[in-house]
């Protein structure tokens, strides 16, 4: 048990660091943007035009490679074996390109509409370009759809590591554009590059597959067992995987009559640098226990997979929690880092901060979500999770429309945090009310601990930042002083207040760093 324990940990680790490779050159890819684009017309356009098909992707096929694919072809392997697990896959690759290449064709076709629904500029040439480019980008859903495809094979037979890579190679194409085609090029070539990115996504996937035997046999045999269960699952689970992709879309429509169209790029800034520091660690957990939990439940070992679940949780909030706390506090500085400079002015520095710090509160929420999700997913069940999924857009949308004239964007951020601890809520209860007691009394009693830590984190690290930031040099050196600073004084800090208080995971993290010296 041990032995399996320590491989997992092992296999999530490395996933983690390729997977935050991948994030810090995004971060970067979008610090080379705001500095040559900022929070202006071809941003904004930039945004609602990458934004279309990949809310469409999301919202219709994501969630039927991710949810569907991986448990039903998890069971093939395990009860029928590889040849049949193949020719599963193969049909359904084959329905995935042929879905994603209809739906390009009408995207490409009608933009328009598509644009008057995303954003509502003021501006007629913003939006104009913004048709543009949505024509240019829209093939990305093809090449989406193969990639993730892919990705669902590969990580049912445990190979993380080509999928982790996928973020960094598409991100590389972008940032040597950058330096090398858009003075020529333009926003219109950077779409390109955006395109060509994708490709590259779905291509790196090809050697690992074919280490691993699986050779693509061209058909289509939509009555197998395999694709009716897929059909089945795939109408629940896609509603409840909208939640995400709906979300950001309605926040960016309300944000398009902010600031005269600047809200858009400041929620995307934000949004982008909210997703790396949330999830590196949360996605890269979820994509390593998701095709675990498929096993445990396609082999029919529910106390495992309830183990599973409940450690994954405890251990993911214990971590959520400070960095939540700690990322509302340093948003400012942080954005000001990392996107400051350029055509990147202060004005664009303090909506996106304040998108960011209001963002934050809904972190535990997003890492909730995305575990639970999983359970259900594993266990082919979508009822619960459309429902929720369905009252979470609702509440989101509620709130941005209540509280964007009056808050602007720090309404739009605090409505997507409430969202994503609504959805993350309404998948728990129902998992406590049937008798899986993932989080009993001692579970919630030790949360408790970890946000009131969590919280006097938060609080003393605000209190240090402008007063330190004042004794150190400007620029960025200084921000990156000030930064790891408040890091270092807010994780030792937050891991004494647990510590203090008995919170049971602080004490086990202690005893493994000891063991780890005693050896």
């Amino acid at each position: 048990m041990e032995e399996r324990q320590n491989s997992a940990a092992k296999t999530v680790s490395f996933v983690m660091v390729l997977t935050l490779v991948g994030k810090v050159l995004g971060l970067y890819r979008d610090r080379l943007l705001a500095v040559h684009y900022s929070t202006g017309p071809a941003a904004n356009a930039f945004f609602t035009a990458s934004r279309i098909p990949r809310v469409f992707f999301d919202a219709v096929f994501a969630s039927a490679i991710a949810a569907c694919f991986i448990p039903v072809f998890s069971e093939y392997l395990e009860k029928k074996g590889k040849p049949e697990a193949v020719r599963f896959a193969s049909s359904f690759l084959t329905v995935i390109a042929l879905l994603t290449g209809a739906l390009t064709l009408v995207g490409m076709a009608f933009p328009a509409p598509l644009v008057a629904l995303f954003a509502d500029y003021s501006d007629p040439a913003t939006t104009a370009l913004a048709v543009s480019l949505t024509r240019v980008m829209f093939p990305t859903v093809v090449c989406s759809g193969i990639a993730f495809s892919l990705v669902g094979v590969l990580q049912a037979q445990d190979h993380f590591t080509a999928p982790a890579l996928m973020s960094a190679v598409s991100n590389l194409v972008i940032i040597l554009y950058f330096f090398a085609f858009d003075r020529a090029l333009g926003i219109y070539g950077l779409a390109g590059a955006y395109l060509l990115g994708w490709l590259l996504q779905g291509l790196i996937q090809l050697p690992p597959m074919a280490r691993l035997g699986f050779r693509y046999r061209p058909g289509l045999d939509i009555r197998s067992e395999g694709m009716k269960k897929v059909f089945a699952l795939m109408g629940p689970v896609m509603v409840s995987t909208w939640v995400q992709p709906i979300n950001q879309a309605i926040n960016a429509r309300f944000g398009s009559r902010l600031y005269e169209g600047a809200g858009v790029a400041a929620l995307e800034y934000a949004s982008n640098l909210y997703l790396v520091i949330a999830g590196t660690f949360i996605l890269s957990i979820t994509n390593v226990i998701f095709p675990r939990l498929s096993r445990l439940t396609a082999g029919g070992r529910e106390g495992e997979f309830q183990e599973t679940i409940r450690q994954t949780l405890r251990f993911s909030l214990f971590l959520v929690l400070p960095m939540s706390a700690g990322l509302a506090a340093v948003a400012r500085p942080l954005i000001s880092l990392i996107y400051g400079g350029g055509k990147f002015d202060g004005f664009s520095t303090q909506i996106t901060a304040c998108a960011l710090s209001w963002m934050a509160l809904g972190m535990a929420g997003y890492a909730l979500q995305n575990i639970l999700s999983r359970a259900y997913f594993a266990r082919q069940q979508g009822r619960v999770p459309l429902l929720a999924g369905g009252a979470s857009i609702l509440v989101n949308l509620a709130l941005c429309g209540a509280l964007a004239e009056g808050f602007s964007v720090a309404g739009l951020a605090l409505a997507s945090a409430v969202s994503a601890t609504v959805y993350a809520l309404l998948l728990l209860f129902p998992l406590q009310r049937r008798g899986e007691p993932l989080l009993d009394r001692s579970a919630l009693a030790g949360l408790a601990k970890m946000a009131l830590a969590a919280a006097g984190m938060g609080l003393c690290v605000s209190a240090v930042l402008g007063p330190l930031s004042a004794r150190l040099p400007g620029g960025k050196l200084g921000e990156t002083l000030a930064l790891g600073l408040c890091a270092g004084l807010g994780a030792a800090l937050y891991f004494a207040l647990t510590l203090l208080l008995r919170v049971e995971e602080a004490g086990l993290a202690l005893s493994l760093v000891k063991k780890g010296k005693g050896r």
